[in-house]
């Protein structure tokens, strides 16, 4: 058997038994880097393979998920269109048609929304700046949102929009927007403690608040669309403005990290 003295650097046979061993190393390595080469050409092949059904699998799910969106807006439409030719004739109808076509037109907004991520999640300052697009003017805002970021699963972006549109009709007929000097504050913050949303929306500059004599249906809707993201409302008519107080738990309305 050789041995080799590796404290002496001694060994026997020579010169040319070490270069034996060491020849015998280099053939060992090669052998080593060969198939380590072989698998690594392997597992790039795999993962061709595998990011070529991932992206086949991506553009299917999108292409389904536009095809379920162009249906949906394509329904909306046709209830609109019922909807205008049932109430073409029936005396005050006209207030009821305008009022169901502005609620699904928000409906239809919250859709594109979720086209856009997917069906998985949205912003919520995404979603308010969506719903009071139709009711703003960008050169002048009478909007001013202030909140942090937060990702909401696709039944609480449906949920907040079509409260937001009630909100934004409302203030323009008899609200802060239903004269020139009126302005809305749109806040949201989350309690860390007890990982609560609470968003307010506060008009200001507005005509004198009176409180309605009955809940209409928009206040009904209102206050049911809280109830199913397991949230508090409170409709206040102080004389100074109308406010909405909306208290939520995160968990209800929020997506979970990725």
């Amino acid at each position: 058997m050789l041995e080799v003295d590796l404290r002496t650097d001694k060994r026997p046979g020579g010169a040319e038994v070490h270069q034996d061993f060491l020849a015998a190393e280099n053939v060992s390595l090669r052998l080593l880097l060969a198939q380590a080469e072989i698998n690594t050409r392997s597992l790039l092949a795999k993962a061709g393979i595998d990011a070529k059904e991932r992206e086949a699998s991506d553009k299917l799910q999108k292409l389904i998920l536009e095809e379920l969106h162009h249906r949906i807006k394509n329904t909306l439409a046709t209830v609109a269109a019922i909807v205008s030719q049932s109430l073409r004739n029936l005396q005050e109808g006209e207030h009821a048609q305008h009022a169901i076509e502005g609620r699904l037109l928000a409906l239809g907004r919250a859709h594109d929304l979720l086209l856009q991520a997917k069906w998985s999640s949205a912003d919520l300052g995404t979603v308010v700046r969506s719903a009071i697009e139709a009711f703003d003017n960008p050169a002048e805002s009478k909007f001013s949102i202030t909140g942090p970021d937060i990702r909401m699963t696709s039944a609480a972006v449906i949920a907040v929009a079509m409260t937001l549109n009630e909100l934004c009709t409302n203030t323009t007929k008899f609200g802060a927007l239903s004269v020139p000097e009126g302005r809305v504050d749109l806040v949201w913050t989350v309690d860390q403690p007890t990982q609560r949303l609470h968003l307010t929306w506060t008009e200001k500059n507005g005509p004198v608040v009176q409180p309605p004599a009955k809940r209409s249906f928009g206040t009904r809707l209102i206050e049911t669309l809280g109830k199913q993201l397991r949230g508090n409302v409170q409709l206040a008519y102080a004389s100074t403005g109308f406010s909405y107080t909306f208290e939520a738990p995160i968990a209800s309305l929020s997506s979970p990290p990725a």
